[in-house]
């Protein structure tokens, strides 16, 4: 009988023992997660690094780490469409822009947006893709990046409410020195504001808004060949127009798509990546990621 309740009180700490395991669709996610869940697992990523959650292929892999998975967070159908026919239905997965308030995640640029200019590669259309009423990209927002923090840490409280007071702990420190990063770059970005620049990506838009920044518009090019002769010479007299001081490519640009729009202007080249590529996996890793995208914006703008 001993031998009996013995085995039984083992199982019984083994299950509670048993590690909660969080998957993130996207690096930016697995950043903030792991703030949350620091002391315990790491959370896991499902798209590679450079892989665009625009168009990524789910492979037989990925869906049975999502099976195995006690928590999915992903942004949702306006960015991940490739998942939302296998989470859909699912109670293990949150999709974060569903949650936030209206108010948090408007789909609009920077006040002066009736000035911004779109201009598309036909060539790269099929890469092209369509956020709809809200943009998708909401961890670009400190804000929305501490309203993430809070959601995650809702989440874990509930299916692992055991280490309820390390979740609560680890969402404290985290937003402490978030809101510290943000005013540090707030004040870094403040002499930038008002020189006028374009991105490759309609991404930045939350980013833009939030440190009141001034860009111009934006490219859709394919980022694995340049772009055709007539978005070139678009591109070209909306810089000249524009006066633009930087044009903002992302890493998985090839130098010669780069390269064939900025020839013949006076713009520079910077890159900002809002996927957080190379970013170390820690419980700051979020914090450093803020931080290059302004130390990106201002090497470019102010050099």
């Amino acid at each position: 009988m001993k031998a009996l309740i013995t085995i039984c009180l083992c199982l019984a700490l083994s299950a509670q023992a048993r590690a909660v395991e969080v998957l993130t669709s996207i690096k930016p996610l697995q950043l903030i997660a792991r703030a949350i869940t620091e002391g315990g697992p790491a959370p896991k990523l499902l798209l590679p690094p450079g892989s665009s959650p625009h168009d990524y292929a789910l492979r037989p892999s990925d869906v049975r780490k999502i099976k195995q998975a006690d928590l999915v967070l992903w942004v949702g159908p306006e960015l991940e469409v490739f998942l939302t026919p296998l989470l859909k239905d699912q109670g293990q997965s949150v999709a974060l822009l569903s949650l936030l308030s209206p108010h948090e995640h408007p789909h609009a640029h920077p006040a002066d947006d009736k000035n911004t200019l779109a201009i598309t590669d036909h060539d790269a259309a099929h890469h092209d893709h369509h956020h709809g009423e809200h943009d998708p990209h909401i961890w670009l927002d400190p804000h929305q990046g501490a309203a993430i923090a809070e959601l995650i840490a809702q989440q874990l409280i509930r299916i692992d409410p055991q280490n309820h007071d390390r979740y609560q702990n680890n969402l404290a420190i985290f937003q402490a020195k978030l809101a510290k990063v943000d005013a540090d770059v707030a004040r870094q970005l403040a002499p930038v504001r008002g020189i006028g620049y374009f991105v490759f990506h309609d991404a930045y838009g939350h980013w833009e808004r939030h440190y009141q920044l001034s860009a111009l518009g934006h490219f859709t090019v394919n980022p694995a060949r340049a772009p055709g002769a007539k978005t070139v010479t678009r591109i070209h007299n909306a810089l000249k127009q524009s006066q633009a001081v930087c044009v903002f490519a992302e890493p998985q640009f090839k130098p010669a798509v780069v390269n064939a729009v900025l020839r013949n202007t006076h713009a520079r080249s910077g890159v900002l990546d809002p996927l957080a590529t190379d970013i170390s996996l820690s419980a700051e890793g979020y914090l450093v990621f803020m931080q290059q995208l302004a130390d990106a914006m201002t090497d470019c703008l102010l050099n």
